[in-house]
């Protein structure tokens, strides 16, 4: 594969903002799979929509929701406002957030500042981040240093061995990461979120988890943004490698493989959710909570009130469904379970 020119970290997450926001990046061929099934409706709903709740509890933090702000960026001086207003934003609703990859405060401390949000944010869920392949337990107190700077409650670890491939100089020795990480996981101060980044986790990887101590696990699948899409913008200005653009484990097929291989580990859907209605099903299909990025990024860049629009249609939208299916709460909600069509 040809390289590109080369660029710092910090460069490369600018990168990333501008193709994000101009380029298709999203899959083009392959979706969540979440059309293949139908929530119920009920006329006869005994609900009141107004008193119609939401909240729920992850990784030991009250959400007034069930979302989650997923990962972005980090590093670029344009990422720390993407940040700030993210984080302002999923402080006014009572919604989580997950920063992007921590790696590059870690590799230069004056990228900090662009993951620092308690100022606006004092009291969300906010999870930091880490890639599996930069996991090291030898490393775990300088991640732990990095944690409590930008005083983040849980660590997400992401495994993205397609985007790494994709990347100029990216980290494609994954060899010994579940060793790795079961050892993190087992010894630092914080619970551990495990993250695909858009091409999904499945049965063959949740296989390798039924002994390892996450807290929870974000599935993160095929049907929104293709980082391996993403990557060849980034490295090639075009994508030279279509397939493996389009390769990845559908979002709905993510979750039902997981939650029947770990029924009892917390799970965040990812990946092409995009509407409230895509939430319910998540949620009735086992989901503890769903995550939202892209469709965030622009809005981030305009306002905290961009933000909070956005988010307020989706919230609401999710409150509908549940009226609509007659579930007062999120746990009625799973008890309906969802019926696939095909």
């Amino acid at each position: 594969m040809t390289p590109d020119p080369g660029s710092t970290p910090a460069h490369r997450k600018r990168r990333h903002i501008d193709v994000c926001l101009t380029e298709a990046v999203e899959y083009q061929t392959v979706t969540t799979g979440l059309e293949r099934y139908q929530l119920p409706y009920n006329a006869l709903t005994q609900t009141d929509l107004d008193t119609v709740d939401l909240a729920t509890e992850f990784l030991g933090v009250r959400l007034r929701a069930p979302v989650l702000i997923g990962s972005m960026t980090g590093g670029a001086e344009l990422a720390g406002i993407i940040n700030r207003n993210l984080a302002a934003a999923a402080q006014q609703l009572g919604v989580g957030m997950m920063l992007g990859s921590q790696r590059v405060m870690i590799d230069d401390t004056r990228t900090a500042a662009s993951f620092e949000v308690r100022d606006v944010a004092p009291d969300i869920l906010l999870i930091g981040n880490i890639g599996m392949a930069q996991l090291d337990p030898a490393a775990t107190p300088e991640l732990e240093a990095a944690l409590a700077k930008v005083g983040a409650n849980a660590l997400a670890v992401h495994t993205n061995p397609l985007q790494e491939a994709m990347q100029h100089h990216g980290d494609t020795d994954f060899s010994g990461s579940i060793t790795r990480l079961r050892e993190v996981t087992g010894s630092i101060g914080y619970p551990v979120l495990l993250k695909e980044v858009g091409h999904g986790i499945g049965a063959a990887a949740a296989a390798e988890l039924l002994e390892c101590p996450i807290a929870a696990l974000d599935v993160a699948g095929a049907g929104g943004t293709s980082w391996a899409r993403v990557e060849q913008f980034v490295r090639y200005g075009e994508v030279r490698y279509p397939a493996l653009a389009e390769w990845g484990i559908p979002t709905a097929q993510a979750l039902t493989e997981v939650r029947r291989l770990l029924p009892d580990v917390a799970l965040v859907a990812s990946g092409g959710i995009r509407t409230g209605m895509d939430a319910a099903k998540a949620l009735a299909m086992g989901a503890t909570a769903v995550a939202v990025a892209r469709p965030l990024l622009a809005p981030a860049i305009e306002s905290v009130d961009a933000v909070v629009d956005w988010l307020d249609r989706f919230i609401d939208e999710l409150l509908v469904c549940l009226h609509g299916c007659g579930a007062q709460n999120l746990a009625a909600l799973r008890s309906r379970g969802v019926t696939r069509l095909d």
